[in-house]
């Protein structure tokens, strides 16, 4: 089976079993990523209105009159 790459160094990265930094191929490029998400280099894109489905809509029973 092929290796995958690194996605942050495109080094070649040893399989989950072998390597505890999977998907990345060392701590150093884990850290890597973890600070370009919290430095907000990453984003996610923004859901249109209609898509979110965690809110409810405004006449929706279940939503209060206060909301």
């Amino acid at each position: 089976m092929p290796h995958s790459a690194c996605p942050i160094c495109q080094k070649p990265v040893a399989p989950r079993a072998e390597n505890s930094s999977y998907p990345f191929c060392s701590r150093r490029c884990r850290a890597v990523d973890l600070g370009r998400w919290l430095g907000e280099e990453y984003r996610m894109p923004e859901r249109q209105t209609d898509e979110r489905e965690d809110e409810l809509p405004a006449e929706h029973p279940e939503r209060g009159s206060d909301a």
